[in-house]
This record gives C-alpha cells, sequence and structure tokens, in this order.
C-alpha cells in the first residue's frame, strides 16, 4: 500500500468512500460535476494535500490535510487532519492508521506545531480511535451553514 497524492482521476473513488457511510450518505452526490471542480481548487492550492491510500492500483482510503500559518503559538503552522476515509472492505485492517500516522509524519516534515481535526459528535468510535492515536479533545467545534 503507498499513500500518494490523489490525482483527478481518483475523484470518484474519493467521493463514493465520502457517500458510504450514515453521514455522508445523507450529504453526498456522487457523480456531481462539483466534485472535480473542487478537486482542482485544492491540487492548485499549496496549503492543500488530499492523498489517497493505494492498494494494487485501488483507491482504499483518502485524507486531507490543510496546512494553515498563524500568529499564536510564536506564528507556529498548523496541520488540519479532514475526511479521513478508508474504503468499507479495507476496514478493521489498521489503514486507517497507517493514514493517520502518515499525515502526522507530512505536518512533521512541514515543521507544523499542531496536527489537529475535528470529528461528528455522533462518531463515538472515530473518537476512540483519534484518542488511541494521542490526540486529546481540547476543544469544541462549531459550524454555520451557509
Amino acid at each position: 500500500m503507498t499513500i500518494r497524492r490523489a490525482a483527478e482521476a481518483d475523484v470518484h473513488p474519493i467521493v463514493a468512500m465520502l457517500a458510504d457511510d450514515p453521514l455522508g450518505a445523507q450529504r453526498e452526490t456522487p457523480g456531481d460535476p462539483a466534485y472535480l471542480k473542487a478537486f482542482e481548487v485544492i491540487d492548485a492550492d499549496p496549503h492543500q494535500l488530499l492523498v489517497v491510500a493505494d492498494r494494487d492500483g485501488e483507491v482504499v482510503g483518502t485524507l486531507q490535510l490543510t496546512f494553515t500559518a498563524g500568529l499564536s503559538r510564536l506564528g507556529s503552522t498548523r496541520a488540519t487532519v479532514e475526511a479521513v476515509r478508508v474504503r468499507s472492505d479495507q476496514r478493521g485492517g489498521g489503514l486507517g492508521e497507517q493514514l493517520v500516522r502518515w499525515a502526522i509524519d507530512e505536518a512533521r516534515a512541514r515543521g507544523c506545531a499542531l496536527v489537529q481535526l475535528t470529528t461528528d459528535a455522533s462518531r463515538v468510535d472515530a473518537h476512540r480511535f483519534y484518542e488511541r492515536l494521542g490526540f486529546t479533545a481540547s476543544h469544541v467545534g462549531m459550524k454555520l451553514a451557509l
């Protein structure tokens, strides 16, 4: 299994993973051309890194890293991990852990002082997963739908 930068051809398998989930099934529309437009924006932004886990030419996992420079913490950069997904037939084998550990290593290599993420309040298993990897529930996340 290799972790590599996502290509346009990976968009449909990534969206399929986003939709293959109780929350994603309610908000994703596989096949919509908006995903390809979003990919173009993400891929062109040097502060974004969308990756896939590739096993024998098949996309079996994904995550997105966003690098945000800030003035706090002595002007440090933060890495935000988002949209971690593992294809349903690949779950339970440690692939999610490999992806997140890879993201942490990438953030460290890019000089980030902090790795952060949010996870939906209903995803109790995900909370345990991230805590096992050393993350702490230190903040309350809030959203405003526009």
